[in-house]
């Protein structure tokens, strides 16, 4: 059954709630934003279109009625819904006050929930002309929001258009595929938007960096292990595979990964099945492989560090992300997006960029990519007040001289130079030249005129 086009976000700090509310509305087929904070709640109204917000009000920090007063000012169309743990009749009033559709007390049935967004979407949908207005405002506050971004995939420019153009392609179906790009492009970025823009986005997403994991345990911690398949395996546990059973797999850094672990992967690929450490009983697996890399795994496969019939078998699908040097273009939008995030979270607001901040940003050449850019802005941030400037960006972004190499010259030359230097540095005083040269002022005299 398709999604709703709703989206819900539910606040709140208790992590066991927030997963029993998602049950209930996924369900009913909304698509649902989780946040555990104020701060995480007001970056995703930022970001994406929210049609109904599901509150907490008692969390820490800042509590649910400062994001229902915030919510009320910024987004006075959006229905609120409040569920709390600690009713009171003031706390009643106050939200009703600030426009809360309907206000739950913990704990509910799923039924008295159901109602209450009921409720709440008829409220919303009985003021059409008022919601076409709504869109028009929105729209021009922000103009470029519908195409600036998919997913999390921020950019205008050619090349990003060319990823997502071949996303829309392979999202819908579970055919193998290689993301090729440097690191800090947004590999991970890439095939997440695969997995979450798709059909399958409600099965598991399941990221893997076979890097980051040593060599002698990847394999166990990929296809899972049998109890006593080796020392210090107490118990039978499943893999990442087994995890991400009928939805998607990312193996980031695959060329790190060992020829055990590649034939293994090898017969996933061709059985859809995985054995774990210690099992002789393979296991049915229905899944999407994605993998990436930085890596020229043909230069690996010339060397014998990696297969080349796995190789084929990953690239069904390619997918080149290119280097931020590339598609400069998207700068402006990608420091908006890391303004937006760590201004909310440093300075609980706005922070701006100056135009001449911004010229060196575009300027420069990017070799760690948007993980650089988005490094450099949060620095930025925390080193700025509510503005960034100049002197906010670190030296190496800015314009270098290039010296040339000194031309070799005789030691007489050597020493008349470093004479001057000295006469320099004491404002032409020759007694104290004498001290520090340890000659007289005679000397210098002659050495000079030589």
């Amino acid at each position: 059954m398709l999604l709703k086009k709703e989206n819900i976000l539910i606040v709140d700090d208790d992590i066991h709630i927030l997963e029993l509310l998602q049950r209930h509305l996924q369900s009913w087929n909304y698509h649902t934003y989780k946040a555990v904070s104020v701060k995480e709640a007001v970056a995703i109204l930022r970001d994406t279109p929210i049609d109904l917000l599901i509150t907490d009000l008692k969390m820490p920090e800042i509590d649910g009625f400062e994001l229902i007063k915030f919510v009320s000012e910024h987004y006075p169309k959006l229905p609120k819904l409040v569920v709390t743990g600690y009713p009171s009749v003031q706390d009643s009033l106050m939200a009703i006050k600030s426009g809360v559709v309907k206000y739950l007390t913990k704990p509910f049935t799923k039924d008295e929930l159901q109602s209450a967004i009921d409720v709440s979407f008829k409220r919303k949908n009985s003021k059409i002309s008022t919601a076409k207005q709504r869109q028009k405002e929105d729209l021009s506050k922000n103009e470029n929001s519908t195409k600036s971004s998919y997913g999390d995939i921020i950019g205008t420019s050619e090349k990003i258009k060319n990823v997502i153009q071949i996303i829309e392609r392979v999202k819908d179906n579970k055919a193998t595929i290689f993301v090729k790009g440097e690191s800090g492009t947004g590999k991970e970025l890439v095939a997440r938007a695969i997995h979450y823009q798709g059909k399958f986005s409600r099965e598991p997403f399941i990221a893997v960096n076979c890097g980051a994991i040593p060599e002698n345990l990847l394999e166990a911690e990929l296809f899972g292990y049998t109890k006593g398949a080796f020392t210090g395996a107490d118990t039978t546990r499943n893999g990442f595979f087994q995890a991400a059973n009928r939805g998607t797999i990312f193996l980031d850094e695959i060329g790190n990964a060992s020829l055990a672990v590649q034939s293994r992967l090898l017969r996933v690929l061709q059985e859809k099945e995985v054995i774990k450490v210690g099992a002789q009983k393979p296991e049915k697996v229905d899944i999407r492989i994605i993998t990436a890399t930085n890596s020229n795994l043909l230069e690996l496969i010339k060397k014998g560090a990696f297969r080349e019939d796995l190789y084929y078998r990953l690239t069904v699908v390619e997918i080149q992300v290119a280097p931020l040097r590339d598609r400069k273009e998207d700068i402006p939008l990608l420091v908006e997006k890391f303004l937006f995030k760590y201004g909310v979270e440093y300075k609980d607001g706005l922070v701006k960029l100056s135009e001449q901040a911004l010229a060196i940003l575009q300027r420069y050449d990017w070799p760690g990519n948007i993980r650089e850019l988005e490094n450099i802005i949060q620095r930025a941030v925390i080193m700025c007040d509510r503005s960034i400037h100049v002197e906010h960006l670190p030296e190496s972004l800015k314009y270098p001289i290039n010296f040339p190499d000194s031309a070799l010259v005789s030691l007489k030359e050597i020493e008349k130079q470093y004479i001057q230097k000295v006469l320099n540095f004491t404002d032409n005083n020759k007694t104290k030249a004498a001290e520090i040269l340890g000659i007289d002022r005679k000397t210098i005299r002659q050495k000079l005129a030589d």
